[in-house]
């Protein structure tokens, strides 16, 4: 019987190196989008915020136009020691310039002074601030008209309450808000005491003023918007202040 030939042993082959994974040029434009959009929103959520201002209430400090940035972490709570350190925070001072909600519509920004603390007595009279009856030194206070005659009679009878207001006694955890036109600003001597809560956070700094008027803010819409937009771009050169660029707010 004739034996079978065993077939020659077949060479072994070098395994194949996968494929790296590679990305389409599609995906990794979303991906960098999805994530500059998440970090945005958590700067924007926690760390800072842009702000404009819509009014004159505090003038001669900040103008209708200027646009601000809002520290939002220097008044919140922190962790530990360690995010204490990197991030700081301090309490609510008086003369601290801060962003809050606007106490009869939340869904409003308003800025104003600090000028009450919790625990203070405070008092108009003759448009000068008292606190624990004591007045306070008030180098920003912008005045549209002088105070009335300071007599006995008319501090009675005088029912203006940017003329007098109070004695009112701040309770724990809310303020006392001015602006500082204190003769064009509604705030606290309107519409009551601010609750710790509200604050959103401290303006820090005017990145770009804008000559504008009070009613290029009110008009509302697409059209609204389309022209406001044209009329920056066509004046950007000439309607910006300057001189106010990235100055320090106090």
């Amino acid at each position: 019987m004739k034996q079978q030939k065993k077939a020659p042993p077949k060479a072994a082959t070098a395994p194949v190196a996968p494929q790296p994974f590679k990305k389409s040029v599609a995906r990794e434009y979303f991906e960098s989008i999805v994530i500059a959009v998440i970090l945005a929103l958590f700067i924007r959520t926690f760390v800072v915020q842009a702000f404009k201002i819509p009014t004159g209430s505090m003038e001669n400090n900040l103008l209708i136009g200027d646009h601000l940035l809002v520290n939002k972490f220097v008044f919140g709570p922190s962790a530990g020691a360690v995010e204490r350190a990197l991030l700081p925070e301090r309490p609510i001072r008086r003369g601290d310039i801060i962003v809050f909600k606007y106490p009869e519509d939340r869904e409003r920004d308003f800025i104003k002074r600090v000028i009450g603390l919790p625990g203070e007595t405070l008092e108009v009279k003759n448009k000068k601030v008292y606190i624990n009856g004591t007045p306070i030194v008030e180098p920003y206070v912008h005045f549209l008209e002088p105070p009335q005659n300071a007599s006995a009679y008319a501090e009675v009878t005088s029912f203006d309450k940017r003329e007098r207001y109070g004695p009112v006694t701040i309770p724990d955890g809310q303020y006392f808000m001015m602006g500082d036109n204190r003769d064009n600003s509604q705030d606290s001597r309107y519409w009551g005491l601010l609750s710790r809560e509200d604050v959103k956070g401290r303006a820090v700094m005017i990145y770009w003023s804008y000559e504008s008027e009070t009613e290029d803010y009110q008009q509302t819409g697409i059209g609204a918007m389309a022209k406001d937009l044209f009329t920056v771009v066509t004046h950007f050169f000439t309607r910006t202040r300057w001189s106010r660029m990235f100055n320090l707010i106090h």
